[in-house]
């Protein structure tokens, strides 16, 4: 008998994690937290650099107060951003036209020709004008200091959190393991017996505590973006380390739910590099960069357009190592820390996929099999319960025998939850209410399974 986790529809239990405050120091209690800054050289930045991006918002913006360009820069205008303005002023590359209020900081700033014209140089560097970069010993100190603590699961945590699975106990005795390792995962399996959803499951025990990323790094003038929109959700607690100002300490980074990051067939190995844009002139990090402090879940392995092999060889020092390697446009390698959680998921035989010494490297390996006709049964009354129709013994005995039996079909996971909306949405039709009837079941069944 092969090891099972059978998800259904009702919500997972909620995962107690620890409620933020304000913090008290730069790695206090709460961890690491990001430094104040009080002058230019805190934030570790050239002075000219800075001032090209600040040239490059005002070219883009026109007309911007002193708040507004910190705003978008990420710089606090008091002790950094001010620094800036003033040289700029002596190089008459900006004007000062009129005050909105009081302090520096309201005053209303206008580019002159002069600037437009270095701003138009800095441009044909980099089209980059966002957050300022943090530098890339700020980032890797940073990623240090909030993975230190590895994450450790026991068996009852584990069975409150697997609550709105069907899971057999030697299922459970896999995967606590399996998480407590923080390293690699490989999940096999038939479609459709929730790999996806023990690898979410797995991904919401590791990425318990939120944590810290800056917009973006820079590397030797390079800027490279870190932060993406799509990937990363921002964390509820923010507000809970914000200054008196309103701003965070440092505002060059921004406080996210840990990531988990997951891609399928459209998967290359281009997009496991710095990945640098001819129009912008600047670089987007690659997902596993997106995903440190995370877990990174490749589905679907075996059908990129790469060769599995290739792949996995992509990950061994920095599974083995803890580092990774990521090559500039100019031929320079940097070295990045590596705190990923690695989750290969594959509908494919794995012997199919790779030898036994490129599996070996991968740390735990877990089949997904199809349920047992108890587990299918405690799933369809479980779909039942959630979709607010009464369950029948009888009912799912006739499914069993005349869909499954007769057919020598095998149970999927996932087919309670199809088969019963299927039915509801021909039950809608013919304005009747739905029910686990014979007919009703036939003609869901007729409509869901395909001879193949």
């Amino acid at each position: 008998m092969t090891d099972r986790l059978v998800p259904n529809l009702q919500r997972p239990q909620p995962i107690k994690t620890i409620s933020a405050q304000r913090p008290r120091s730069e790695t206090g209690s709460l961890g690491w937290n990001p430094p104040y800054l009080r002058s230019l050289e805190d934030t570790g930045l050239n002075l000219l650099n800075v001032a090209d991006l600040v040239l490059k918002v005002l070219y883009f913006g026109g007309y911007m107060a002193g708040h507004t360009i910190a705003d978008i820069v990420k710089l606090p205008f008091t002790g950094v951003l001010d620094t800036i303005i003033d040289f700029l002023k002596r190089e008459k590359y900006i004007e000062v036209r009129g005050a909105g209020g009081l302090g520096e900081a309201s005053y209303q700033y206008l580019i002159s020709s002069k600037g437009a014209e270095k701003a138009r140089e800095a441009l044909e560097r980099s089209q980059y004008a966002g957050p300022a970069p943090v530098t890339l010993d700020q980032y890797v100190r940073a990623m240090h200091e909030q993975n230190q603590q590895k994450l450790v699961v026991h068996r009852d945590q584990l069975q409150q959190v697997l609550s709105h699975l069907v899971v057999s106990e030697e299922m459970l005795g896999r995967i606590g393991p399996a998480i407590n390792s923080g390293k690699s995962i490989f999940l096999y399996g038939p479609p459709g017996n929730g790999k996806t959803t023990v690898a979410e499951t797995i991904g919401r025990m590791v990425l318990g505590n939120n944590m810290w990323i800056p917009y973006a790094i820079d590397v030797d003038g390079q800027i490279v973006r870190i932060f993406d929109g799509v990937n990363h959700e921002l964390a509820d607690d923010a507000e809970n380390y914000r200054i008196g100002t309103g701003m965070i300490p440092d505002p060059r980074w921004v406080r996210i739910k840990r990531p988990m990051i997951m891609v399928g067939g459209e998967l290359t190995l281009a997009g496991l590099d710095l990945v640098y844009d001819d129009v912008n002139k600047y670089y987007e990090a690659p997902f596993q960069v997106k995903a440190n402090g995370g877990m990174f879940l490749i589905d679907d392995f075996g059908r990129q357009q790469v060769r599995p092999r290739d792949l996995l060889n992509r990950w061994i020092v920095p599974l083995e190592k803890g580092v990774d390697f990521l090559t500039l446009a100019t031929g320079r390698k940097i070295e990045v820390p590596f705190f990923v959680l690695i989750v290969f998921s594959t509908n494919l035989d794995p012997r199919d996929l790779v030898d036994e010494a490129f599996l070996r490297r991968i740390r735990h390996k877990i089949e997904i099999g199809d349920p047992t006709y108890d587990e299918f049964r405690e799933i369809f009354k479980r779909v039942c319960a959630a979709k607010g129709i009464r369950y029948d013994e009888q009912a799912l005995a006739y499914l069993l025998k005349e869909w499954y039996i007769n057919h020598d079909r095998p149970l999927r996971a996932v087919h309670p939850r199809d088969i019963i909306s299927q039915l509801i949405d021909i039950a809608v039709y013919l304005n009747r209410p739905p029910a686990l009837t014979k007919d009703l079941i036939d003609r869901a069944c007729e409509s869901y399974f395909v001879k193949l």
